[in-house]
């Protein structure tokens, strides 16, 4: 397989080259192609003023303060799943990640989108690798660079947590404000090109752990590819791995298109699907977008009605997610409510099961080490599922819980029982009303003409009054 991809690279890249060869004298008066359809699909000539969502992202910033937050700090879910959420990400606008091999046009992608090309504001690019830092662009009233330490400290933005990832990963961050219009609705990070013969301690930071951030939160993920480079190596394979799971937000991107003759591109799509399934081990696999995102005009004799096709069909995908912001938010929150619900009932049977086995004469710490080693013994799993109207495709893995009971005593956690109070009401309680009834309400307040209530009721039983079995009478 692998000797298959690489001789369609090879013959492409000859194409590209010899093709490039052709063009050389005539590089200078390359016509611009016509950008209307970037204009109109994206509604960047509309005049009318943008929606006012700051009360209904004021409710929901309320709702997780008062409703989740406690609950998420006194079982430290952020320490079993690593994500914190802030502030600024609630507010955010949606953010879009461009991923994949280095030079594949993600830069260039960005520059045609926002129209930068020959502007002050271009992002640069070159057949080499050029992208060494990750670049967040951002809507401002003026071009203006912040350096990543500036992004970490600032609390007002959604990027504060990536000071985790220590100093030497925010010298390579870089942020760009520039007044642009679909930046008013819209954020764009451009990632670094993958190299696959480059280690993972020559950046001197973790790329995937950082890559894995920035997929967590990213609202839509392009994944660029062109004819050259449809090997799979080792970090791109990691990569993938760290998609699973998001693959309603992938978009694979096969850029370059007009690069290649008919029965070539046949080729080379055939060659990317095989190259990539291995990687994405769903039913239905990622949209795939054929064309040439760069501002120049498509090649003469090659699928100008196709390429165009596709290119406005990925900016509609990208306008249905921007139109999609606030659903999507509150899609997101109402799903780290259930999870972090279903963290607390499993630590609150862990620390029950613990109770009831000890003794006076028992060793705590064997005790403890037993049900964590194996917890199927003692039905903390099976006890979740048939009391608590847990879907079991939403249980964390077993193995994760060693590692959060290692460094988190059991000793520290409270019964679910015993995190009431008379003023404040129990923090399950609260967690169950905004999963069952706040967040739907909230929901259905944005006018979807769809009943708020009917969402995934099966796995967090929202059909039916939350009761804690947990509160004392």
């Amino acid at each position: 397989m692998r000797a298959l991809v690489l001789l369609c690279c090879f013959v492409a890249s000859l194409l590209l080259s010899g093709q490039a060869e052709e063009t050389e004298d005539v590089s200078e008066e390359a016509v611009l192609r016509d950008r209307s359809h970037i204009e109109k699909t994206l509604m960047l000539n509309e005049d009318k003023p943008a929606d006012d969502y700051s009360a209904v992202l004021q409710r929901l910033r309320k709702i997780y303060h008062s409703s989740i937050k406690p609950l998420e700090q006194s079982y430290k879910y952020n320490e079993l799943r690593q994500h914190e959420i802030t502030d600024g990400e609630i507010t955010s606008k949606p953010m879009v990640l461009f991923l994949g091999p280095w030079s594949v046009g993600k830069s260039t992608m960005i520059n045609y989108l926002l129209g930068l090309e020959d502007t002050r504001y271009q992002l640069y690019t070159g057949a080499e690798p050029t992208t060494s830092e990750f670049t967040v662009l951002m809507h401002g009233p003026k071009l203006k660079t912040i350096e990543g330490i500036v992004m970490a400290a600032d609390s007002t933005r959604s990027f504060s947590p990536l000071e985790k990832f220590g100093q030497n990963f925010l010298e390579k961050l870089i942020g760009i404000e520039v007044p642009h219009k679909l930046l008013e609705r819209v954020t764009f990070v451009d990632t670094p090109g993958i190299i696959e013969n480059r280690k993972q301690q020559e950046r001197g930071y973790p790329f995937n752990d950082v890559c894995q951030w920035f997929i967590d939160r990213a609202d839509l993920i392009f994944v660029v590819f062109d004819p050259t480079k449809l090997d799979v190596g080792l970090e791109l394979e990691t990569l993938f791995r760290q998609l699973k799971g998001r693959e309603s937000q992938i978009r694979i991107i096969l850029n370059k298109a007009d690069n290649l003759a008919t029965q070539m591109l046949m080729r080379v799509y055939g060659a990317l699907f095989w190259s990539l399934a291995p990687l994405i081990n769903v039913t239905e696999p990622p949209r795939v977008y054929v064309s040439s995102f760069w501002p120049q005009d498509y090649k003469p004799d090659t699928h100008r009605e196709l390429f165009l096709k596709e290119e406005i069909s990925l900016l509609e995908d990208l306008n249905q997610v921007i139109e999609n912001r606030l659903e999507n938010k509150i899609a997101f929150i109402r799903q780290h409510a259930i999870r972090v619900r279903i963290h607390a009932l499993l630590v609150d049977r862990y620390l029950q099961t613990y109770k009831d086995k000890m003794t006076f004469f028992s060793d705590g710490e064997l005790v403890f080490k037993d049900i964590v080693e194996d917890p199927d013994k003692f039905y903390i799993f099976k006890t979740i599922l048939a009391k608590t109207n847990v879907s079991k495709f939403d249980l964390p893995n077993r193995e994760a819980y060693k590692d959060f009971f290692g460094i988190n005593p059991i000793s520290s956690f409270k019964l679910l029982s015993q995190q009431c109070s008379y003023m404040g009401g129990c923090f399950l309680e609260k967690i169950e009303r905004a999963i069952t009834h706040e967040l739907p309400a909230l929901l259905g307040s944005l006018g979807l003409g769809k009943n708020p209530g009917a969402l995934n009721c099966d796995k967090t039983g929202c059909g039916e009054t939350p009761k804690n079995r947990y509160k004392k009478h």
